[in-house]
């Protein structure tokens, strides 16, 4: 275990014995440091990130056996996140017993999609058992959807918002409700990721299962852990790392990035009807001004117009006087949504 506070200083490093920690260890250990260094202070509510919803859930919703009972029937839909989620829930349930839990969904913001935009061309069947496009990152897309406001007037217009890090996906708002994402069924789906590949032809799939005889392991490692930016340039996942590299393979790695972004950006805003606003967000999206300008270099054709200086600093602006759509960095902050809903759940 290591926590850092928000300078990024070390505050506190612990390592648990065993190669196989449980939940509920982990858990136990980090309550017993919490309450050691923070005495005066009171549990009165834990907010999970839940990555799957299903269809059932479309807000924030306080745990109890029923709910718990469905979020375990979602395993299926994402095997390798949410047992995770059910496990961390089942832990603190049993070490505060009195503390309410509330669960988050990752996929809760984009309910809102037509259903035009959440169905695949798949037999009907299959659509009614839950084969459909849920996305994700949904926490992240609300906290922007609700800061937007303060800085910029075309917040209720057509935004697409960019959520770029290890995990990348880009979203559709009007009005600040979600109209389309580009992930889908999977967190494996749309743009090129740090380990995952994004967007990817079925075909391929088949293809691999059949002439290399990969099962269902082998072909989920390597969609979910091989591929995306280690993958292509052979070198990282680190957007940092492949920015500093003058490797050719570092640099169609970048290249493959900022392309997808752009590819889906044409995607969205069609989807949207056009594009007032464009929103950075994300560890690289905050962070790679390197990425910014390449993605906003091939956007001219949509009236955005990127002021270079304030790219370089990081500006909360970084469009420029005569861009049509609003340019913006913004941090987002998936935590303080989850304190958020539990607060307004809880009535603290």
């Amino acid at each position: 275990m290591v926590a850092k506070n928000k300078a990024g200083e070390r505050i506190a490093d612990q390592t648990l014995a065993g190669q196989q920690v449980s939940h509920a260890q982990s858990f136990d250990a980090l309550l017993k440091w919490f309450t050691a260094t923070h005495a005066d202070w009171e549990i009165v509510a834990v907010g999970h990130r839940v990555v799957h919803g299903g269809e059932r859930y479309s807000q924030p919703t306080i745990i109890d056996d029923r709910v718990l009972d469905h979020l375990t029937s979602f395993i299926p839909l994402a095997p390798l996140h949410q047992p995770h989620n059910v496990a961390g829930i089942i832990a603190l349930q049993a070490l505060l017993p009195k503390v309410s839990q509330i669960a988050c969904f990752d996929t809760a913001f984009h309910r809102s999609q037509p259903q035009v935009a959440q169905a695949f061309g798949l037999p009907r069947a299959l659509t009614a058992e839950g084969i459909k496009r849920y996305g994700f990152h949904g926490l992240s897309y609300e906290f922007i959807a609700r800061a937007l406001p303060q800085h910029s007037t075309r917040a209720d217009g057509r935004v697409v918002v960019a959520h770029l890090g290890n995990g990348a996906s880009m979203a559709a708002m009007v009005g600040r409700k979600c109209l389309a994402t580009t992930l889908g069924f999977s967190t494996i789906d749309g743009l090129v990721m740090g380990t995952r590949c994004g967007n990817l032809d079925p075909g391929v799939i088949l293809h691999l299962m059949e002439t290399k005889g990969l099962g269902v392991k082998e072909m989920t490692k390597m969609l979910y852990k091989e591929s995306g930016l280690l993958g292509v340039s052979g070198i990282s996942q680190d957007m940092r790392a492949l920015l500093a590299s003058d490797k050719p393979e570092a640099q169609e790695a970048v290249d493959l990035f900022c392309y997808r972004i752009v590819r889906e950006l044409g995607s969205l805003a069609a989807a949207a009807g056009g594009l007032d606003a464009l929103v950075f967000t994300g560890g690289i999206g905050e962070h790679a001004a390197e990425v910014r300008r390449r993605v906003c270099l091939q956007l001219e054709w949509l009236g955005i117009r990127l002021n270079p200086e304030a790219n370089a600093r990081h500006e909360l602006h970084i469009g420029a006087g005569n861009s049509s759509v609003d340019v913006l960095v913004i941090p987002t902050n998936e935590e303080w949504m989850m304190a958020h809903h539990a607060q307004t759940l809880l009535a603290l």
